[in-house]
């Protein structure tokens, strides 16, 4: 999990994408009349993961929109796992930006690349480039993974409060773990519980299952970056700077950060993006 909390979203202010039988929470910085900007949040993420980086895009000149997907957070999401694949919310991405106005320029983190990339397949033309942001191409391994099946059968058996216990037990395993501020720790919590059962059992099952892409995003031919801290231990950048070669896209090392570059070095981050959509 991101360590961040609401405190990180400055200035920028809270919207509602309404959708056909859905409803995303978002929030928004930046000009209204700036070229849009879309932004993924991975698996138990949220919005507030993009906070630090919001203000400085809007005062780029950009008009930077954060949302919840479905089931995250504040955005309401069904009770059938098999919803939340991303070729499911794909689409639902698609139909986001296309309220937008104006081609925009989606960004996608971890789960939230995978998301994106289904939603550029789908659909390329609400949008004007890609970014895939420590996300890779096809389904997670190593230690993550494995963290996402040891906690599989509690989902059956155990309530949400449970699930994030052991959530956080292996947090606090992990080598190198750096337990957060209280404040952001409520936060943590409260974003945790707030989801349903089915999105993190279909986002989990999707993480472990989704198939190599790559080929149908580049026959699409849109601009994209693949970015990644130097120190990811979800994808490791090795496997995204090859999945940049076969996308023809371009390729960034993000220095200081490991899988949530915009928290964790959100400056290196923002010199990153705005290089690529300047």
């Amino acid at each position: 999990m991101s360590t961040t909390s609401e405190r990180t979203l400055g200035r920028a202010e809270r919207l509602t994408i309404l959708l056909p039988g859905q409803r995303l929470a978002g929030v928004a910085s930046g000009p209204v009349d700036g070229p849009p900007v879309l932004l993924l949040p991975g698996f138990t993420g949220s919005k507030e993961d993009f906070g630090p980086i919001l203000d400085p895009l809007g005062e780029a000149g950009f008009r930077a929109i954060a949302i919840d997907l479905p089931g995250q957070f504040e955005s309401p999401g069904p009770d059938d796992p098999a919803a939340y694949a991303p070729d499911r919310l794909g689409p639902i991405v698609s139909a986001a930006a296309a309220q937008l106005g104006g081609r925009v320029r989606l960004l996608g983190h971890s789960f939230g690349g995978l998301v994106a990339r289904a939603a550029v397949i789908f659909d390329p033309d609400p949008f004007a480039s890609l970014v895939l942001l420590s996300s890779g191409p096809a389904a997670l391994g190593g230690e993550r993974r494995a963290r996402i099946e040891r906690l599989e059968p509690l989902l059956a058996t155990h309530g949400t409060a449970e699930l994030y216990a052991a959530v956080l037990a292996a947090e606090r395993a992990a080598p190198g773990h750096v337990p957060p501020d209280a404040e952001t720790a409520a936060f943590l919590e409260r974003r945790f519980l707030a989801g349903p059962r089915a999105m993190l059992a279909g986002m989990g099952a999707a993480l472990r299952t989704e198939p190599d892409r790559v080929a149908a995003l580049a026959a699409v031919g849109l601009p994209t970056l693949v970015a990644c801290g130097d120190r990811d231990d979800a994808w490791p950048p090795a496997v995204q700077q090859e999945m940049a070669a076969r996308l023809g896209a371009t390729y960034a090392v993000i220095a200081g950060a490991a899988h949530s570059p915009a928290v964790e070095n959100p400056v290196g981050t923002l010199e990153t993006l705005l290089a690529f959509w300047r």
